[in-house]
């Protein structure tokens, strides 16, 4: 039998809190501590979920194998660079950082010191995310909207690192091309920073990909449609619901029908997958499906878009 994986959770605020009280149920984990800059928050959730309080220091190879990083964007890099130095492997929340320098840095050191990096971009592991990767052939234009009421958590970024990059790193999985050119508007609304904004990606294939997202809007929409020749594809994020009209050829007519279907999609929790997913990567030695790379480049288009949008401000 396999040893369980010492984990620990470096940030247990709204988000963090999660991470420990999953890892916490997980067999084949033991969750040795925890660590924030409140220390009352901390000994909240370790009494919680029945483990320690640690500091920074605490979390080396002697004690901990892997942990979670849970804390503001700001600070990704000074807490995830130590530990990757210490070979711990990192499920680290997205963006992977503040800058593509600081991103590309943690890339490099998690290379070198042999450390799994993976990043959270959970809605790669939404049910119906994954149907819809498994039936994209040939996408030409893509459309992605993604809105949601104001809450006062993640305000120190803006809106597209906030909710976009979700959105960016699934098209860029989904077109494997070459992004030639991106246009971009904005507009503060509620906070010193962008709270909706619009981006349009043009790939070297020809794809192009239109989208939305707003932290100030009345309802909440998390959708994606894909259009690809003779097929039509649309995602409900929440829902995890994936409908399909495509078209189906018919011998003796001029032109074939059109066909509609509703994927059945066994609904699953996004963070359990994305976080049990984790653990069986590191313990198995296998590459996570949002490595590194995936979150350095996603960190790159969002800060085109940004740039994008500074232009016209």
């Amino acid at each position: 039998m396999m040893t369980k994986l010492r984990v620990a959770v470096v940030g247990v605020g709204y988000l963090g809190r999660f991470h420990a009280l999953i890892y916490s149920r997980l067999p084949e984990v033991e969750l040795v501590g925890v660590v924030d800059t409140t220390p009352a928050r901390a000994q909240a959730v370790a009494a919680e979920v029945g483990c320690a309080v640690l500091t920074l220091a605490d979390i080396t190879p002697e004690r901990v194998d892997a942990a979670s990083i849970v804390v503001p964007t700001a600070t990704h890099f000074a807490v995830a660079a130590p530990l990757l130095e210490r070979g711990i492997h990192l499920l680290l929340e997205k963006p992977i950082a503040e800058t593509a320098a600081d991103a590309q840095a943690l890339v490099t050191l998690a290379a070198q010191h042999t450390a799994l990096l993976q990043i959270g971009h959970l809605e790669r592991f939404n049910a119906g995310v994954m149907a819809l990767a498994e039936r994209i052939q040939a996408p030409r234009f893509i459309e992605a909207q993604r809105l949601g009421s104001f809450v006062e958590r993640a305000t120190d970024v803006d809106v597209v690192t906030d909710l976009m990059i979700h959105d960016i790193d699934i098209i860029l999985t989904l077109v494997p091309s070459e992004l030639l050119r991106v246009q971009a508007i904005g507009a503060t609304v509620l906070t010193e920073h962008v709270d909706i904004a619009n981006a349009r990606l043009e790939f070297a294939n020809g794809t192009v990909a239109n989208v939305v997202a707003s932290r100030v809007s009345e309802k909440t929409s998390r959708r994606i449609r894909v259009f690809q020749p003779g097929a039509y594809l649309a995602l409900d994020f929440a829902a995890q619901t994936l409908d399909v009209a495509f078209t189906q050829p018919q011998p003796d007519a001029a032109r074939p029908t059109i066909e509609r279907q509703r994927v059945d999609c066994a609904p699953i929790k996004p963070l359990d997958a994305e976080i049990a997913a984790f653990v069986h990567a590191v313990r198995l030695k296998q590459p996570p499906l949002v490595d590194g790379m995936a979150g350095l480049r996603a960190l790159e288009v969002a800060l085109q878009v940004r740039a994008a949008m500074a232009s016209r401000l």
